[in-house]
């Protein structure tokens, strides 16, 4: 018994000191790219020219290198086409994992291979036609096209998780309440939905970041600079025989932060979600 409390104290220092490990390794990109846009330009790519330490002093020549770029409208753009395509995506998504779930119908198996087979298919195999697509319904340049394209790709991610999470849920627990005349779309919503809020969140956030990072859909649509997200915005930067480092990673580090919140905020979700409908019984 005495042997207990430390080998109990050592477990939780091992614990914790391979948490540390795991959050030096994750947030050193985040560190190297604030590092890097407080850095002195004229001295960036000399011996000395990037210092180990944060020069905290350079601060209000990083915020005026944000101001003469419009980073915070790229932002607003890729935060409107995030959480489009997700919205969206998990709207047809629960439809379509519930249906393909509880239904029997002429041309599952059909319905289930196509919206595979899209997950194997590269962006840039249906460019062309996707862009002759766009040009007939007025969808070039347009934030909701981008929105519409984006989700054509999550949709069936989203399908699949809702289906093995719906897998999972007891079929009784929505005969009980169809018994006392619940409409369908009711079961659904108010009783399948909230229990399986854990692979719904999962869902969301591997729709969200695939939005949030797309980048050749948005580079190919959206012609006008107004409309660009931040992903083509920060690729603008890149000139033919100049690139200000440190100005695309002062905008690089604002781009990431909503991201890792929107991650923090969801996070305890994502595992349960994704592991739901792994183990029957």
């Amino acid at each position: 018994m005495s042997q207990y409390p430390s080998s109990r104290i050592t477990r939780l220092i091992v614990r914790y000191a391979l948490l540390l490990i795991l959050v030096v390794i994750a947030g050193f990109p985040i560190y190297w790219m604030l590092n890097t846009a407080l850095a002195d330009p004229e001295t960036l790519y000399t011996k000395d020219g990037q210092s180990s330490w944060l020069q905290l002093d350079r601060l209000p020549e990083f915020f005026n290198s944000l101001s003469t770029v419009p980073v915070f409208m790229w932002l607003r753009n890729s935060t409107f086409i995030a959480a489009g395509t997700t919205v969206l995506s998990l709207l047809l998504g629960i439809l379509a994992g519930y249906a393909l779930s509880r239904f029997r119908f002429r041309g599952k198996g059909v319905v289930s291979t196509l919206m595979y087979t899209t997950q194997v298919i590269p962006e840039a195999l249906i460019l062309v036609p996707l862009y002759g697509l766009f040009v007939s319904l007025g969808l070039i340049n347009s934030l909701w096209g981008l929105v519409i394209a984006n989700a054509g790709f999550a949709l069936p991610v989203a399908a699949f998780i809702v289906k093995s999470a719906v897998d999972s849920v007891p079929y009784e627990i929505e005969e009980a309440a169809m018994v006392d005349n619940t409409p369908r779309f009711t079961v659904l919503t108010m009783i399948v939905c909230p229990l399986i809020l854990p692979s719904l969140a999962a869902a969301a956030v591997i729709t969200f970041f695939a939005a949030w990072n797309e980048y050749l859909f948005a580079a190919t649509f959206l012609l006008d600079s107004g409309q660009w997200p931040a992903s083509v915005g920060l690729a603008s930067f890149i000139g033919q025989y100049d690139t200000p480092l440190p100005a695309v990673m002062g905008a690089a580090v604002v781009f990431s932060i909503p991201a890792i919140v929107f991650f923090l905020l969801v996070q305890r979700k994502i595992v349960s979600g994704l592991t739901a409908g792994a183990v029957k019984g």
